[in-house]
């Protein structure tokens, strides 16, 4: 028997016995072990003819303390028994209940710090404490116990610099403790006391108003009050004044990084990129933040994509930096080739090889001739060949963030070229790790982007496998549905290597199966949950030419 109220009751026996107080009721009786650990007896009265059925609790275990019951809360959280007898349960410092509705399940992080206490980038600090949790008891799983003359201020600092430790013990001795942490209870006047690592995010912006110290706060304060009329008149030229001032600053503010003299590429000035597009009037397309437009050199026997950035106040500018940066230093047949940029006062230019047979997306999606079984192989393949070369074979890896058949463009060949370095992230030495903001396209985002945890090379491939999935079935990923819901494409292909029908997801194509089947295979295992469980570049390379 199944009780709503308790969803995760056990029912150990069940008597059906009917007492009949009148010919309309009927009376049944049982004996569960609910989700608190606790045995209890019940019983069920059903009058009949529209009235409410009636439940009492006839007897249960005896129990000085339900916080005795091992197990009561799930991982990572405690019990503790409120004024009216009953408990709950309550998670550790920087934890959150992994159901808002079933606070006996246990807890999970907030936020996450990897393998180590502090680490920084050019977008987010982290920054790892130690917070105490007083008076609770719990099982000792410890991995290591310090010596009895460990400090309590030794125990908090040993545990911040461990990357493995999560937990801090101290009482008679110091230990050390990873996560889950299980079977916890409030002990009132327990001597032990443990030290939780708890992680948190601050942007560079809120660290400078963090730094800025109480003095600075109090004088823009008083200067509010006072001067608020000229504050406001001196805001609305500074307004006015601020986009001009920041681009005519931006060459000189530039980090060494972007040092336009130590790029092999060309720098044009404005005005020749003016007269390359004339006046900027034949558009090819737009991205987040700004637009492409087809041009000729000015010895006019070159065509070429002038990508002119917007909004610039912002985002723009790093932006500019960032590609930059990451395309000015690879070399790869099937990576789009950046030509030159404009870096002259306000305005902000890229100028890239010019691409005639436009993106994967448009063969795909929104043609009538889609390309064959055979070209669309290929296409997955020199896809991540250029993914492989950027993740393993330059100094610094570079995660692309945005893999997806809109950024896949082909030239007149027939060549594949991965393109928009836009949402870069540039891997500086032996880095194989970042923190940073979510960047991508809905659809293709891995789902390590959605829990404050690192990120590595594994996002992009995540997403190059939806758009091999995408690619080998011509279908759009948000667009399918299983059983009348909404599905993404690897749930969807998953479907049909169950059911041993692989060719409905090349839409009824005559393909070789063998092939077929290792394809979905691949795109599968490329957008397992887990980072660590998905293909390499190496091994989709592989494994795709050996057929």
């Amino acid at each position: 028997m199944f009780d709503q109220n308790t969803p995760y009751t056990k029912v150990l026996f069940l008597t059906n016995q009917s007492s009949k107080a009148s010919s309309d009721t009927d009376v049944y009786f049982r004996l569960t072990l609910d989700a608190d650990g606790i045995l209890r007896f019940y019983s069920h009265v059903f009058f009949g003819q529209g009235r409410a059925p009636m439940t009492e609790i006839v007897w249960l275990q005896p129990s000085s303390d339900r916080c005795d019951v091992k197990g009561v809360c799930g991982p990572n959280s405690f019990c503790h028994v409120s004024s009216n007898g009953k408990s709950s349960c309550s998670c550790l410092p920087g934890f959150e209940f992994s159901s808002a509705n079933q606070s006996m399940q246990g807890c999970w992080r907030v936020r996450t710090g990897g393998c180590t206490g502090n680490s920084s980038n050019d977008d987010i600090r982290l920054t790892a404490t130690m917070v105490e949790l007083r008076n609770t008891s719990w099982s000792d799983k410890s991995y290591a116990v310090l010596p009895p003359t460990t400090s309590i201020e030794a125990c908090k600092d040993l545990c911040l610099s461990d990357c493995a430790c999560e937990i801090a013990r101290f009482g008679a001795y110091c230990s050390k403790q990873m996560l889950p942490m299980r079977y916890g209870k409030m002990v009132p006047g327990s001597n032990t006391t443990i030290f939780v690592k708890v992680y948190t995010y601050e942007s560079r912006g809120s660290l400078r108003k963090t730094r800025s110290g109480p003095v600075a706060i109090l004088i823009s304060g008083v200067a509010l009050v006072v001067f608020s009329l000229l504050v406001l008149l001196a805001n609305m030229l500074l307004c006015k004044h601020r986009l001009s001032s920041q681009y005519m600053r931006a060459p000189q503010q530039q980090d060494s990084e972007f040092d336009e003299e130590s790029i092999a590429i060309r720098s044009y000035s404005f005005q020749d990129l003016e007269l390359s597009t004339d006046g900027f009037s034949e558009e090819l397309g737009r991205g987040a933040y700004g637009t492409v437009f087809k041009g000729v050199l000015t010895n006019g026997n070159k065509d070429i994509a002038v990508k002119r950035l917007e909004r610039m106040a912002e985002n723009g500018e790093r932006e500019f930096q960032r590609e930059v940066r990451a395309i000015a230093r690879t070399h790869h047949r099937n990576l789009v080739r950046l030509l030159g940029f404009c870096n002259e006062g306000m305005h902000r230019l890229l100028v890239y090889e010019y691409l005639p047979n436009g993106s994967l997306a448009d063969l795909l999606f929104r043609s009538d001739a889609v390309p064959s079984w055979s070209n669309r192989v290929a296409i997955v393949l020199d896809v991540a060949g250029g993914l492989q070369y950027l993740h393993e074979e330059i100094d610094g890896p570079i995660i692309h963030c945005d893999i997806k058949p809109e950024n896949i463009l082909i030239d007149s060949r027939g060549v594949v070229k991965i393109a928009d370095f836009g949402l870069a992230k540039l891997l500086i030495g032996n880095q194989t790790q970042t923190f940073t903001g979510v960047r991508g396209t809905r659809g293709y985002l891995a789902p390590e982007w959605s829990k404050n945890t690192a990120i590595t090379v594994k996002v992009d491939v995540y997403s190059y496998g939806i758009m091999l999935l995408e690619t080998i079935s011509c279908k759009k990923s948000m667009e399918l549905k299983l059983a009348g819901e909404e599905c993404n494409i690897s749930e969807w292909a998953y479907e049909y290597v169950i059911s041993g029908d692989l060719k409905k997801v090349a839409a009824g194509e005559c393909v070789n199966e063998v092939e077929l089947e290792r394809m979905v295979r691949v795109g599968i295992w490329c957008t397992q949950n887990q980072p660590v469980t998905r293909y390499n570049e190496e091994c989709r390379s592989d494994d795709g030419r050996k057929h």
